[in-house]
C-alpha cells in the first residue's frame, strides 16, 4: 500500500513545501486538489502538470492522483438538465484527466457532492441519466489517458446521488470500462453503509470494482484523531491483497494541517507495522 496525503491539508504552503513536509512525515505521495493550484483549473497547463510532477519527484514522492475535481469554478454539475453547463463540466473533467496523466497520477476521485444533486434536473431519473451519460464519456477519456476514474460514494448529508458502494457498483457495471471504478471513503462509508468498513472491503475489493481508498474519521478529522478504529480496516486491505493507494483526507485540521498530517502518518504506520 502506498500512503498518500490529500494536499489541501497543507494548502497554506507552496507546493514544493507541501512535498517536502509530506515526504518528511513518511508519505510516499500527494493526492492533489486542482483548486489548490489555481482558482481556475482550466488555466492549469500541461507544462504546469509536468512541473508539479518534477517538484514532487525531486522530494522523493509522486503525485498519485486528483480529487475534489469540481470545486472550482463555481456552479458546475454532472446531473443538470442544462446541456451547456454539462458540457462545461465535461470539458473541465476531460482537462483534469489529461492533467492527472501529465502529473504522473493514476487515479481521479469524483466526489464533488454539491455538483451532483438530483435536484439539479427536472426529475431524479433525468439527473441519473444525465450523470451516467457524462460518466460514459469520462470513462472513455480516462481509458485513453491511462488513468482510473473513480466515482466516490458519499454520505447522505452531502449528496443524494450515489451514497453506497452498491449504488456506485451498479453504475460501474453499466459503463463496463476498465478505467471506471468506484472507491471507499472511510468517513462516508462509516456514516452511510450498513456493515462495518472492514466487511465492506472484504466484500467489494475482490470484485475488482473498487480501485481506491481514502481514510478519515467520521468526525471529519484524521485517522487517530477520533473514535474510529482503523486496524480492522488495514487488516482487511492486507488480507484481500490491496496494494494500491491509501489517501489520507481529513477535513478538520486541529491544531493545524502539518500536525494533522503527522498524527495520521504516525498512527497509520504504527498500524501497518503490526498487522498480522
Amino acid at each position: 500500500m502506498l500512503l498518500s496525503l490529500c494536499n489541501e491539508v497543507l494548502r497554506d504552503y507552496p507546493f514544493p513545501d507541501q512535498c517536502r513536509i509530506a515526504a518528511a512525515l513518511g508519505y510516499k505521495g500527494l493526492e492533489v486538489a486542482p483548486f489548490t493550484i489555481s482558482d481556475d483549473p482550466f488555466s492549469i497547463t500541461d507544462a504546469d502538470a509536468a512541473e508539479h510532477r518534477r517538484i514532487a519527484a525531486d522530494h522523493g514522492i509522486e503525485i498519485t492522483g486528483l480529487h475534489w475535481l469540481l470545486v472550482a469554478p463555481a456552479g458546475l454539475s454532472l446531473t443538470t438538465d442544462d446541456k451547456e453547463l454539462r458540457g462545461k463540466t465535461l470539458s473541465l473533467l476531460q482537462h483534469l484527466i489529461e492533467l492527472c496523466a501529465g502529473m504522473g497520477g493514476s487515479v481521479l476521485v469524483h466526489g464533488s457532492p454539491k455538483q451532483r444533486l438530483l435536484s439539479q434536473a427536472e426529475t431524479p431519473e433525468a439527473a441519473q441519466e444525465n450523470a451516467t451519460e457524462c460518466l460514459e464519456r469520462i470513462a472513455s477519456w480516462a481509458r485513453a489517458a491511462g488513468v482510473t476514474y473513480c466515482l466516490e460514494p458519499l454520505s447522505r448529508n452531502q449528496t443524494d446521488f450515489v451514497n453506497t458502494v452498491d449504488e456506485a457498483a451498479v453504475i460501474v457495471d453499466s459503463i463496463d470500462s476498465s478505467a471506471f471504478k468506484t472507491m471507499i471513503d472511510t468517513a462516508s462509508a462509516g456514516l452511510t453503509e450498513e456493515q462495518p468498513i472492514d466487511a465492506l472491503i472484504r466484500q467489494w475489493l475482490p470484485t475488482g470494482r473498487v480501485a481506491h481508498i481514502q481514510v478519515n474519521d467520521t468526525n471529519q478529522r484524521a485517522p487517530g484523531q477520533g473514535e474510529n478504529k482503523f486496524t480492522p480496516i488495514f487488516q482487511a486491505l492486507k488480507d484481500v491483497g490491496y496494494n494500491g493507494i491509501v489517501a489520507v483526507e481529513p477535513f478538520v485540521y486541529e491544531p493545524d494541517g502539518v500536525t494533522t498530517a503527522a498524527v495520521a502518518a504516525g498512527y497509520i504506520h504504527g498500524i501497518l507495522e503490526n498487522l498480522k
